[in-house]
């Protein structure tokens, strides 16, 4: 049997993301596209899917996405700021959580854990498996190392926060990220 793969292009999001509110059913591709998270390998089949997310899939969507927009994932780490272990295990840790919710929710959120185990295989795994061994091989303690993984932590961000968005609208709520942006007022 063969299964048809395809491979989303990497290319700019096709809607203004924030706080843009889809349409009662989109094509799976769609949420992926929407929101900036390509370059993926996903079977054609499921990308040209329908989907109306359940209350299920909304619940789980809102509790992954708090997870993301709280932690190192989707926040700035300024150059005097943090270490970088800290802020790889940080990313690590969304794998505990997602599989916490998959077993929690998953059966009823089926959809919904489809999309959260390819964004961890496909984008998270690749950066943390690379830097989980420089990191056993004692590679993260030269300046040169350090800078590159900020570099690419700046990458994962720039992907999670495009995840974030995506789950904050199946999730039905506001994307508290764009609380930071436009217009500031200091209190």
């Amino acid at each position: 049997m063969v299964t048809a793969i395809c491979i989303l292009p990497t290319v700019q999001p096709s809607l203004n993301p924030v706080n843009t509110v889809l349409e009662d059913t989109v094509k799976v591709q769609d949420w992926f596209e929407n929101w900036g998270i390509t370059g993926l390998k996903i079977n054609a089949g499921f990308l040209k899917m329908e989907w109306q997310p359940k209350p299920e899939e909304e619940q789980a969507a809102w509790e992954l996405y708090i997870e993301l927009i709280t932690r190192v994932a989707t926040q700035p780490l300024g150059t005097d700021e943090g270490d970088e272990l800290t802020a790889l295990w940080s990313i690590v840790s969304i794998f505990k959580v997602t599989r916490k919710l998959l077993k929690q929710k998953g059966r009823k959120a089926e959809v919904f854990s489809k999309i959260a185990v390819v964004i961890l295989n496909q984008k998270i795994r690749p950066f943390t498996a690379r830097w989980h061994k420089r990191v056993s091989d004692n590679q993260l303690d030269t300046p040169e190392e350090k800078a590159s993984f900020r570099k690419e932590l700046e990458d994962i961000q720039a992907v999670l926060k495009g995840y974030a968005s995506m789950l904050a609208n199946v999730a039905g709520v506001e994307d508290f990220q764009a609380l930071d942006q436009g217009p500031m007022q200091e209190l």
